[in-house]
């Protein structure tokens, strides 16, 4: 039996979607805290397990039986302890394998969200350490983080923040999915890290070519200070949090931190990711 955490967050529900073009109907359930989220999964005959990760103790029952668990990364801000106790937790149920989603990043101690990310290698440690056999699937920057970051705005006036030369071997969710549910399915990734990644990096100007190319307008890259792109984003509304989680990521970004393509992806899927431009068209919703 097959777990899937996460299953009501957009990741989660690309694994599941191509666990069932698989053919894994009744081989997977999944593990919702909020089971009126998830009636999508019972009215298509889905298990749905409940459990919450800031309970550990409601995942005694969840956890029975089940032999691989994707354990997709969470976003709280207390993800150390919480994860940690999903993984003791984990190993008491007797799991025997945990597929754990993680972070592609070059260097975790310098980077400048390393009190929020890092617990991302802690949970790592974390299961090296449970006994359990262990799979890591080190994700790169979605693709669809790309609009969120240059902003609504970029189409028509183009990009302006502080990114430097900075690049991101981007992909899109749903190739990562497709990626963790063949993983899920296969007998042979036990003892692995995959960092998922496009086959190529590329900069704030190679996106704001590619809209140009796309949209047939002349957008540009401005590099603006750090100070300046910080009160674009208060200006958009954002909260603290998001301030400075976008700010240090971008600033990671301009220090090479994401600048690690690998083949990875292409291998999990036996084809290589979408190029630039069709990732763009597809996270922009923009006609061909």
């Amino acid at each position: 039996m097959i777990l899937v955490s996460g299953a009501t967050g957009q990741l989660g529900q690309s694994v599941v979607n191509h666990l069932l073009k698989r053919g894994a109907k009744g081989r997977f359930a999944v593990l919702a805290r909020d089971l009126v989220k998830a009636k999508q999964y019972a009215d298509q005959g889905i298990e749905i397990r409940h459990g919450d990760f800031d309970n550990p103790d409601s995942l005694t029952t969840a956890f029975a039986d089940v032999e691989r668990f994707l354990f997709v990364s969470t976003l709280s801000q207390n993800r150390g302890a919480q994860q940690t106790a999903v993984v003791a937790a984990a190993r008491r149920a007797g799991i025997k394998h945990i597929v754990y989603t993680g972070l592609g990043i070059r260097n975790i101690a310098t980077s400048a969200v390393k009190s929020l990310m890092g617990s991302h290698f802690e949970t790592e440690d974390r299961i090296r350490e449970s006994g359990m056999a262990w799979t890591f699937l080190r994700n790169t920057m979605y693709a669809e983080a790309i609009p969120q970051i240059i902003g609504g705005g970029a189409l028509s006036t183009g990009i302006a923040l502080s990114g430097g030369d900075g690049r991101v071997p981007y992909a899109l969710r749903d190739e990562m999915g497709e990626a963790a549910a063949n993983v899920l399915l296969a007998n042979h990734h036990s003892g692995k890290t995959y960092t998922l990644t496009g086959g190529t990096a590329w900069s704030y100007g190679d996106l704001a070519a590619a809209l140009s190319r796309i949209t047939g307008r002349q957008l540009g890259y401005q590099d603006i200070a750090q100070d300046d792109f910080r009160l674009q984003l208060i200006a958009m509304g954002l909260p603290d949090f998001m301030v400075w989680l976008t700010m240090g990521t971008v600033q990671d970004i301009r220090e090479g931190q994401y600048d690690i393509a690998t083949r990875d992806l292409e291998h999990l899927l036996g084809r290589p990711p979408a190029a630039l431009d069709a990732m763009l068209r597809t996270v922009f919703q923009l006609s061909r």
